[in-house]
């Protein structure tokens, strides 16, 4: 990069109020005189204060200069010491709370640094704590906060990102899994704005895989409500996205050995089966294969109950001919190994005699 011009005297006037104080602010200094700001906008909520756009102007200004000494910029490294400075002091009172309640009146620029500062706090660690998560842990009310922006779409990016950074923290992913919000999550994807709708899809897969004991809990718990609102709000989905992004979770889901036990309960459901004997029916050769993966579950299960065994043997020669004709566009050793194999135990299924 080539020019090395200084950037003096850019600010004119605003530059006198500098004068006295020459040594720059410590970190600590920034999350106060932010903290100061952002008390400041959330009281004046529709305030006619002429200086308002003035210290808006300065708290994006410090917020950009936290989200500085967090990542470090193209000719620093960030220094740790400053970042456990500015992460004690961020947390040390409510500064967090106030950043998220007035995410909405600062501007774009503010609100994506405002969001890169959250998200690098929670990795931050002090005295090899995570001071972030000891801080949720006493306002989860937050993630409420943040999961009702799915609602607005000015704010649902900003807060979905800030909300799939919290939920590193196990606890935090608990207290989502166990809440009411959990069900709004079908609706979310289901959302008309297809960035926001993939967005809720991302936290709600980050909240179903990352944490393996919390999530087989969270199945375990909710396994009726859960999978038939997976099933009809999600693999029943008019809309393609929506079904081929579900079938692959629900793979990733079924196949994880830590929900070993709920594998076995959803693989010995006839409705189940049904759903994903139509999902193999697609079109759509992404969905046919991920679909197959959960398939050959239902088939590999060594103690099918009855009513799993005679819709395969009723749809015999139908699921034969299909898997004859099934490829996939890339060499895949494993696959043609599973589809063999399924073949196989298909073909050898006969109606159990109820004798």
């Amino acid at each position: 990069g080539g020019g090395g011009g200084k950037e003096e005297g850019k600010g004119g006037p605003v530059e006198m109020k500098g004068l006295f104080k020459s040594k720059p602010r410590t970190p600590a200094e920034v999350v106060r005189q932010t903290r100061e700001l952002l008390v400041y906008v959330d009281l004046n909520r529709n305030s006619r204060d002429p200086r308002r756009e003035e210290k808006m102007a300065e708290l994006g200004k410090l917020i950009r200069e936290l989200k500085s000494i967090l990542y470090g910029s193209s000719e620093m490294e960030p220094v740790s010491e400053a970042c456990a400075q500015l992460t004690q002091e961020f947390f040390r009172e409510n500064t967090m709370r106030l950043l998220i309640v007035c995410l909405p009146k600062l501007n774009l620029e503010a609100r994506k640094d405002a969001t890169q500062v959250v998200a690098n706090l929670q990795r931050q660690q002090v005295h090899s704590r995570l001071i972030a998560s000891e801080y949720l842990e006493t306002n989860k009310d937050l993630m409420d906060h943040l999961i009702a922006g799915y609602e607005d779409m000015d704010i649902a990016l900003h807060y979905g990102a800030m909300l799939r950074d919290c939920i590193r923290h196990q606890s935090i992913a608990r207290y989502v899994l166990e809440s009411e919000h959990m069900k709004k999550f079908f609706d979310y994807i289901q959302l008309p704005n297809f960035d926001i709708a993939s967005d809720a899809f991302a936290t709600f897969k980050e909240l179903l895989t990352r944490h393996k004991s919390t999530v087989a809990e969270f199945l375990a718990k909710n396994y009726d409500w859960f999978f038939a609102e997976f099933n009809s709000k999600l693999l029943e989905s008019p809309n393609y996205i929506t079904r081929r992004q579900a079938i692959k979770l629900l793979g990733d889901i079924l196949l994880d050995r830590s929900n070993s036990v709920i594998m076995v309960q959803y693989v010995s459901s006839k409705d189940h089966l049904r759903v994903l004997m139509n999902l193999l029916r697609e079109s759509s050769k992404n969905i046919q294969i991920e679909a197959f993966h959960v398939f050959k579950l239902f088939v590999a299960n060594q103690n099918k109950p009855p009513e799993i065994v005679s819709i395969l043997v009723a749809n015999k020669s139908k699921l034969l001919r299909l898997f004859s004709a099934f490829k996939t566009d890339k060499e895949d050793e494993q696959f043609e190994a599973d589809k063999t194999q399924v073949v196989k135990e298909i073909a050898a299924l006969e109606a159990k005699d109820r004798s």
